[in-house]
């Protein structure tokens, strides 16, 4: 008390060189306290954002796709990194949304992702848009055009030897169901050279006993396995590829729709419990 006291008198004395010490003290420690203050609170942030990114690695990516024919829910797959990357990158910023469904073929497969599509008018002709660059093929026999299958459009291979897909294109596979003889004619065909198709040969090329359940079964594209990068599955939605194959076309532009089919994609993340409710499953 008697220092409290003595400290106050001399400061009521005018004693100008000990106040300014005191009052220095007080701006030294108040900064002290500030900097202590933001070195705990971008701490918080830190662990905040560990654990965020945490919780998001718990998580499930389901990309989701909106038409006016319906939702459709896609799973992609992590043995294509470099597509997978390039599709959620390109979804993240809304690339996709309003485009069109451009080139569809019933019985065949559904094809968009040309940025021209966006405004384009009713007679041009699409297909030749993209970003700007093309993505290393990534081949793997467990991926393959089984319906529902999704995988990138691109050139043929007179013109890209290296099977390189299109940074934006893609097409996702209706097909038909084939009998085991048909694929077994499909298997020899890619194992020779098929100029009809633009393809090279595929020597080592042949159908698993699991391809073959799902080709004659539930059905795709058998011809295209192995020469273009499937990349992801439609795993909620098939009805929708039927509804949008079947609309009306103009053969004579390149199987565009007659009236516009557009789409809009976004990104979700789902726990385990919540992936199997949205697909109607019963966790395992």
């Amino acid at each position: 008390m008697f220092h409290v006291t003595c400290f106050l008198l001399l400061l009521k004395e005018g004693n100008s060189n000990f106040s300014s010490f005191i009052l220095s003290k007080i701006r030294i420690n108040m900064r002290f306290l500030r900097n202590i203050a933001l070195f705990c609170a971008v701490s918080t942030l830190i662990q905040c954002s560990g654990l965020r990114k945490k919780q998001n690695n718990d998580l499930e990516l389901l990309v989701k796709i909106t038409t006016p024919m319906g939702d459709m829910y896609a799973e992609l797959s992590d043995k294509t990194p470099k597509h997978k990357a390039n599709f959620v990158k390109l979804v993240s910023q809304g690339f996709y949304d309003s485009l069109m469904f451009h080139r569809v073929i019933n019985g065949f497969m559904i094809q968009g992702g040309d940025p021209e599509s966006k405004n384009a008018k009713q007679d041009a002709q699409l297909g030749n848009g993209g970003p700007g660059y093309t993505i290393p093929a990534e081949f793997d026999t467990t991926l393959y055009h089984q319906k529902g299958a999704l995988a990138t459009a691109r050139l043929g291979d007179g013109q890209n030897p290296k099977k390189e897909s299109s940074g934006s294109q893609f097409y996702i596979a209706q097909g038909k169901v084939y009998s085991p003889e048909q694929l077994e004619r499909i298997e020899r065909s890619k194992q020779k050279t098929t100029p009809e198709m633009n393809m090279e040969e595929i020597p080592e090329f042949g159908f698993t006993k699991k391809q073959i359940e799902s080709y004659t079964t539930v059905g795709g594209i058998p011809f295209l396995d192995q020469s273009y990068t499937v990349f992801g599955q439609i795993v909620r939605g098939m009805e929708v590829i039927d509804k949008i194959a079947s609309v009306k076309v103009n053969k004579a532009n390149g199987n565009r729709p007659v009236k516009d089919v557009r789409m809009k994609m976004e990104l979700i993340y789902l726990n385990k419990e919540e992936k199997a409710k949205l697909l109607n499953k019963q966790e395992q």
